[in-house]
């Protein structure tokens, strides 16, 4: 391996991340200790020249909101599913250029197989930005023939419609004010920033069986997720998709397969616990 590779996890906020913590114990752990992993506070319009900026020590970034769309653009190739959701959480140096992956589509799957998910003909998605396309992917794979998306923009059901057309769902817009109502489905997968369901937490009539995915790690449980452990149903956190995508993430920045998970695990575990 290079001596000196560098990597990091881009956003706005990003003072909260705990993808340093995880990539560090998974550099240790994997005996690559010239690896370091940092987080740099980056808004969508910083980007470009960001990216531009990075010298050859560079490996990758990882990509949180807002920089999901914006980033997929940057790269000169990108894998199938990152350009079917239009959005990239993962950018890799490639030959000299960048190469753009989606590591939430992978990781949701995964977190939701693990929660009980085998199938789920009917998903709800809450949120309509980067994370929301991932879940939209995610859906499809899991055999979703609908999808219902709730969010707050008017604007946001037309802008993944072409995501869901490519994936072959049939969409069903909802608007906020009707949230509640939709969480009769066999997964539901919210996307939105903290605080945002909250208010949905003493609303929703939960369906027996539906398993409640909430990307949400910081605070934790959210008010949705406790309402949810509260009506006896199976509960997946922001926590297990932020494992879940890194260790794609690490592969990806160093060649390393498989990822030491469970040191990762162990690291990031032990840091949620102290905050």
């Amino acid at each position: 391996m290079t001596a000196g590779r560098r990597a990091a996890v881009c956003g706005k906020p990003i003072g909260h991340s705990l993808s340093p913590v995880i990539h560090t114990a998974g550099f240790a752990a994997a005996g690559l200790p010239d690896w370091t992993y940092t987080a740099i506070e980056c808004a969508a319009a910083e980007l470009p020249d960001l990216v531009a900026g990075l010298g050859p020590e560079w490996a990758g970034l990882s990509l949180t909101m807002p920089l999901k769309e914006v980033a997929l653009t940057l790269a000169a190739t990108a894998t199938p599913e990152a350009v079917a959701v239009g959005a990239a959480n993962t950018l890799v140096r490639r030959g000299g250029a960048w190469h753009a992956d989606n590591t939430d589509i992978p990781g949701m799957v995964r977190v939701l197989r693990r929660a009980g998910v085998g199938s789920a003909p009917a998903v709800t998605v809450l949120g309509g930005g980067g994370t929301a396309r991932a879940a939209l992917a995610a859906a499809s794979l899991l055999g979703a023939r609908r999808v219902t998306l709730v969010t707050r923009r008017p604007t946001a059901a037309a802008e993944l419609a072409p995501v869901a057309a490519t994936l072959g769902i049939a969409l069903e817009p909802l608007d906020w004010s009707k949230a509640a109502d939709a969480f009769d489905a066999d997964a539901v997968i919210s996307t939105v920033p903290k605080g945002a369901a909250d208010e949905l937490a003493a609303a929703v009539r939960w369906r027996p069986g539906t398993v409640l995915f909430d990307a949400i790690y910081d605070p934790w449980p959210t008010p949705l997720a406790a309402a949810a452990t509260a009506a006896g149903l199976r509960v997946a956190s922001g926590l297990d998709l932020l494992l879940a995508q890194a260790l794609g993430q690490f592969e990806h920045f160093t060649g390393v397969r498989p990822a030491p998970e469970s040191a990762m695990r162990d690291a990031m575990t032990a840091a949620a616990a102290l905050r």
